[in-house]
């Protein structure tokens, strides 16, 4: 639990700075995926790469991943369905049976159900997913924290020495 609330503490750090907001949206899309499907399998791996390799805000997803994981419990009947649906295509079934047989495919799984719905589900919304979150990203910045800013309580906080203190020691830090 510790490790989410300082994700979650550095998650909002992160919506408040002038960090990119097109990683931290890539950030966020690949939490959806890793939170909307199950969690063994080769399609997760893969998007764990893709977050260490590339510069992708990886407290982002965690924290989205964390909260996208009990909305995918509700989900779970609507994969099964439509993963049921694309798994008993006629026109499909060839590839299936050639992708079963083949040394690596087995294991996204890609026979069961769930994660088939789930998969097409969250693949087909993750460019939806990224292009949300970059927009409420950019709208948060330009209302709450710009708003908040400009507030008595922000002033006076800010002509404290403590706070003085810890932007400097934040600039030296990361610099």
């Amino acid at each position: 639990m510790g490790l989410i609330l300082k994700q979650l503490f550095a998650f909002i750090k992160l919506l408040n700075s002038d960090t990119g907001s097109i990683s931290l949206a890539l950030g966020m899309t690949c939490g959806f995926i890793l939170g909307m499907t199950p969690v063994l399998s080769l399609h997760s791996l893969l998007v764990f790469l893709i977050l260490f390799f590339f510069r992708i805000q990886i407290g982002a997803a965690l924290v989205t991943a964390f909260f996208f994981k009990f909305i995918a419990f509700l989900l779970d009947p609507l994969f099964h369905y439509v993963g049921s649906q694309v798994l008993e295509l006629e026109s499909l079934k060839g590839l299936f049976t050639q992708l079963y047989n083949m040394p690596i495919i087995p294991y996204t799984r890609f026979n069961n159900s769930i994660v088939m719905g789930s998969a097409v589900i969250t693949f087909a919304l993750s460019p939806v997913v990224f292009l949300l979150s970059r927009y409420f990203i950019k709208k948060y910045r330009e209302i709450v924290v710009a708003r908040f800013k400009t507030t008595k309580f922000w002033k006076a906080i800010e002509a404290t020495k403590f706070y003085q203190w810890y932007y400097k020691y934040d600039q030296y830090k990361w610099n």
